[in-house]
């Protein structure tokens, strides 16, 4: 059975399927999957939500499944931002990443968000699938991200207004 998106602090077995998801999910050159620490400390704050999407594309996800993907926001008044999508390389490319962002969309408004604001280094594959979403570039950060070679690459943040949602 599904269960509830929004917790005060995430399950071990959640946070377990989630590393195990962000390792799988973030090529490590880019240095974006954060440790086990750093998601653990994050799902103790009230303000951090998790959404995990199971093999079937359910969000969230029947717990007992094994599970495809998991989102990670951060709410702030007026405005949340999210800061991880993952989903397994075996399961893209199936609408597992935009089944959370719309569920997070609708998730945010109801706690009280106007807007969602994301960023992404420039060249992240992802970014179709974010302005397919509705999000829009609003800002760019210079040499924000360096690659392996020493090149330099932006970040680039992006804002979907939820008003519609409202």
């Amino acid at each position: 059975m599904a269960s509830d998106p929004i917790l005060p602090a995430a399950p071990v077995e959640d946070i377990d399927r989630m590393m195990e998801i962000m390792e799988a999910a973030f090529d490590p050159r880019w240095g974006e999957a954060w440790n086990r620490r750093q998601l653990s400390d994050a799902l103790v704050t009230p303000s951090t939500h998790y959404l995990l999407c199971d093999v079937s594309g359910n969000c969230p996800g029947d717990r007992a499944a094994e599970q495809a993907g998991f989102l990670l926001s951060r709410a702030a008044p007026g405005e949340e931002e999210l800061l991880l999508v993952a989903v397994r390389p075996e399961y893209r490319r199936r609408g597992h990443a935009a089944k959370l962002i719309e569920r997070f969309f609708r998730d945010a408004a109801a706690r009280g968000a106007e807007a969602v604001f994301l960023e992404m280094r420039e060249n992240n594959p992802a970014r179709k699938l974010y302005e397919r979403s509705g999000f829009e570039p609003i800002g760019r950060r210079r040499g924000y991200y360096r690659e392996s070679n020493g090149e330099r690459l932006d970040a680039l943040t992006f804002k979907r207004s939820l008003l519609t949602f409202l």
